[in-house]
């Protein structure tokens, strides 16, 4: 049986800019020490949520590495470190683990994409690259690629793959590998939608966007249903299910930074090629806000 990275809602955390597009550490500071004051398990650094794609290496490794000392062992860090470059995929995993990360995440190789024995070969290597716990992250709405039943029962047969992201979106498809794969992989919804139902699968957690604005109540959510209370966990999901889909309203990060700004938090724009929403949807984003009592 493989041990959890974590269980509950580990924050996707975003990467906060100041206006000429540099990273904002400051207010980075200000955003881990929220989230570990309001329950949030983990903190997940350089996830697509943190804008790594647009980011330098050089940036990217210097945000686990702040990630790392600002966390300071409470919660566990977990480095994104995927690439569709198998070879830069396992720097990047040698380096965060250099700096201190006590797990990472690595997506589906993007763009390039590969075959399924392709998924086999990348993944071993990444994983062979240190002894880390590896997050496999399935989500092939980004990345043109699914992780297949059988090629997730194959990885987790690896010492190192302790988990998988999932977020293809199929409930089904997580059936699935918890058939297939019982103890030797632990799942995480990668559906801020869909926490409840692929905890009552198996799941151990989310790895969510949601908490990054309400990290108490994300957390909440996989606390009771992991108290007994799966009536009050459900009714937690509905409540704030049209503010998830608020979020994603446009391309994952825009909204969410577009939702943090309202709240006050100053964390800027996203980096180009991703631009902020129009003022309609901006309205839109903060009446649902609103009506989720996020906003007064």
């Amino acid at each position: 049986m493989k041990n959890p990275v974590f269980t509950g809602a580990g924050v996707a955390i975003i990467t906060p800019m100041y206006p000429d597009g540099s990273i904002n550490y400051e207010k980075f500071a200000e955003l881990i020490e929220y989230q570990i004051a309001h329950q949030t398990d983990a903190i997940v650094v350089c996830g697509t949520t943190g804008e790594s794609a647009a980011m330098s290496e050089k940036e990217h490794m210097e945000c686990v590495e702040f990630a790392v000392r600002q966390t300071a062992g409470r919660i566990p860090v977990i480095a994104g470190a995927g690439s569709n470059d198998t070879a830069v995929a396992c720097e990047l995993s040698k380096a965060s683990k250099a700096a201190g990360a006590d797990a990472l995440l690595h997506v589906t190789p993007y763009y390039n994409k590969t075959s399924q024995r392709g998924l086999v070969a990348h993944f071993t290597a990444v994983a062979d690259a240190t002894d880390l716990p590896v997050i496999l992250y399935n989500v092939p709405g980004r990345t043109g690629v699914n992780i297949s039943v059988d090629t997730y029962a194959e990885l987790s047969r690896h010492p190192h793959i302790a988990a998988t992201k999932e977020a293809s979106g199929s409930v089904a498809h997580v059936a699935a590998i918890r058939a297939r794969c019982g103890e030797d992989l632990v799942v995480y919804s990668g559906e801020d939608g869909l926490i409840t139902p692929i905890l009552s699968l198996g799941g151990a957690g989310v790895i969510s966007v949601l908490s990054n604005v309400i990290p108490e109540e994300t957390h909440a959510i996989c606390q009771r249903f992991f108290d007994g209370d799966v009536q009050g966990s459900a009714e937690l999901q509905l409540k704030y299910l049209d503010l998830v889909n608020a979020l994603f309203m446009d391309v994952n990060p825009i909204p969410v930074k577009d939702a943090m700004n309202l709240m006050g938090w100053d964390v800027g724009e996203c980096r180009l090629p991703l631009v902020g929403m129009t003022e309609v949807q901006k309205a839109k984003l903060a009446d649902v806000m609103r009506s989720a009592g996020v906003l007064k």
